[in-house]
């Protein structure tokens, strides 16, 4: 296990200028998205349950350019960035927000269940931990196939409170699955503190003890994660098995949208606003010559117009016939 940062010291060489503006594009395109949710969900727009991503952009950014088409992605009910950093039409995204049948599960999922065949993204999933076991029989499906991909499992801290977690590294383990985990430690799961639920707060520790190689990654340096990824990749696609990465974030926002976040106090937050994602590494581009004024209002505005087309498309949305709303349900009363 290493400490946050250290993994990338000795690693590949810092991105290109067009790859690193790509990266800060997609961190912004997630964030300025999550913005627009919340101001849609407070107008009532969007409905039932929203969990946002700000602050945690740099991890789903960071690995994603390091898996192919073919590969597997599962989430958390927190995954609207890893939707959209893995190519999913933000159009689509939007839509299924709105709950309209324009949405990328045809308004059935809602926030929590974004799903797409086409870019291999298998939820979104609401169940604490859920997402662990279909990681694994993924994996598994992949190996007695003969197939040349990984599943790359993203989950919260909270989840290793769960059964399936020590279920779903065992097997992992025991099977060498290509399988990429990457917990996503923003210390306070659903909002408890990691340090009130959890005796043993290594979070890396708790999988290797079951055999596999864990790594403790800078969640909010973006560079970090897609060095220590790219590695952790190439680890799992090469047969070695499976590839534990503990990424240490930080979300922003309260839980979810009903969260009144009466466990953590403002200048907490306030503290990690200042090792945002976004600015620090907007800061380390222009120290770089590779990003000035103008290239990061360029890609502002751009976004912008991207985002208001996604809520436009939403806008001309349309509900699901009430005739259609038994079609793929596997029984009915």
């Amino acid at each position: 296990m290493t400490e946050p940062g250290t993994e990338a010291m000795n690693g590949p060489p810092a991105p290109s200028r067009d790859e690193a503006l790509a990266l800060l594009r997609q961190m912004i395109r997630i964030r300025r998205f999550e913005e627009r949710a919340a101001e849609l969900y407070t107008e009532t727009k969007i409905r039932g349950f929203l969990h946002l991503y700000d602050g945690e952009e740099a991890v789903a950014v960071g690995v994603m350019p390091n898996l192919r088409a073919e590969d597997a992605i599962i989430a958390t009910y927190r995954e609207h960035g890893h939707a959209i950093a893995r190519g999913v039409s933000m159009d689509g995204v939007m839509a299924e927000l709105y709950g309209l049948r324009e949405g990328v599960s045809r308004g059935r999922g809602g926030s929590m269940h974004l799903y797409s065949a086409a870019e291999r993204l298998y939820g979104g999933n609401a169940i604490v931990g859920g997402g662990l076991p279909l990681a694994v029989g993924l994996g598994l499906a992949d190996r007695m196939r003969g197939r040349d991909s990984i599943s790359a499992c993203f989950f919260g801290e909270g989840a290793v409170a769960e059964g399936e977690f020590h279920e779903s590294m065992n097997l992992a383990a025991l099977w060498q699955l290509p399988v990429l985990f990457v917990c996503e430690n923003n210390l306070y799961a659903m909002g408890t503190a990691l340090a009130r639920s959890e005796s043993v707060q290594d979070i890396a520790a708790k999988a290797a003890c079951y055999g596999l190689p864990a790594e403790t990654v800078d969640g909010m340096d973006v560079e970090a994660v897609l060095a220590a990824s790219g590695a952790a990749a190439g680890h799992v696609r090469s047969g070695a098995g499976p590839y534990f990465m503990e990424c240490r974030t930080y979300r922003f926002r309260p839980h979810s949208m009903f969260d009144p976040q009466l466990y953590r106090d403002k200048s907490e937050v306030e503290s990690w606003r200042e090792r945002c994602p976004i600015t620090t590494y907007a800061a380390k581009l222009r120290e770089r010559g590779h990003l000035d004024d103008d290239t990061l209002k360029r890609i502002e505005r751009e976004v912008a117009q991207e985002v208001e087309a996604a809520v436009a498309f939403a806008e001309r949305g349309t509900l699901e016939p009430v005739e259609q709303l038994t079609d793929d349900v596997y029984a009915s009363l």
